[in-house]
């Protein structure tokens, strides 16, 4: 049963953020896995291509520095910041 997969993810991520929650499903729908991943079977290729790097820049480097390691980094042609990478 895929929503006891799904489950057992959210429960995994509370106690690492150490929150606890109860979960109600009131219904399990089949899901084509063309239209997206659960988020524990999700290649690493998907997170690469669609995903966000969060990250705590130290100070020294430049933003601009920062990006060009990322994309060196994960092979990107493509990358940026979304708002300021300076410390504080």
């Amino acid at each position: 049963m895929p929503y006891l997969e799904g489950l057992r993810f959210l429960e995994n991520l509370d106690k690492i953020c150490d929150v606890r929650r109860k979960y109600l499903f009131k219904g399990e729908l089949e899901t084509d896995e063309k239209y997206g991943y659960f988020p524990y079977r999700r290649p690493i290729d998907y997170y690469i291509k669609h995903g966000v790097v969060n990250l705590d820049k130290p100070p020294g480097p430049t933003s601009h520095e920062v990006v060009a390691w990322i994309k060196r980094m994960f092979g990107l042609s493509k990358a940026g910041h979304g708002g300021t990478l300076e410390p504080q």
